[in-house]
């Protein structure tokens, strides 16, 4: 998979931060380390909740645009859904 969409959070049913990439692990790593100034750093968030991986870049900037026009409710239910504890993925990534 060469692209991603993932969502960041500062705790469970925090705020959250939608975003796409084409390499997971840096993206992920330059939000936490706040290298990334704007809204991610901005707020704390540095919980990697969820994440999608799509073979398309155009694919994944879609599904990006799709999700941030979803009510917040919505997004709070994909997570809960697919990681129910809202496990950081960050450290699972590199494995």
């Amino acid at each position: 998979m060469s692209s991603f969409v993932y969502i960041m959070t500062n705790k469970r049913d925090g705020t959250l931060y939608i975003g796409v990439t084409s390499n997971l692990s840096r993206r992920i790593h330059e939000h936490r380390t706040e290298q990334v100034k704007g809204f991610t750093a901005q707020y704390g968030l540095h919980g990697l909740v969820y994440y999608e991986a799509f073979d398309d870049i155009r694919i994944a900037i879609q599904r990006e645009k799709t999700l941030k026009h979803w009510p917040r409710e919505w997004k709070l239910s994909l997570i809960h859904d697919l990681n129910p504890d809202w496990d950081d993925f960050y450290e699972t990534l590199n494995r």
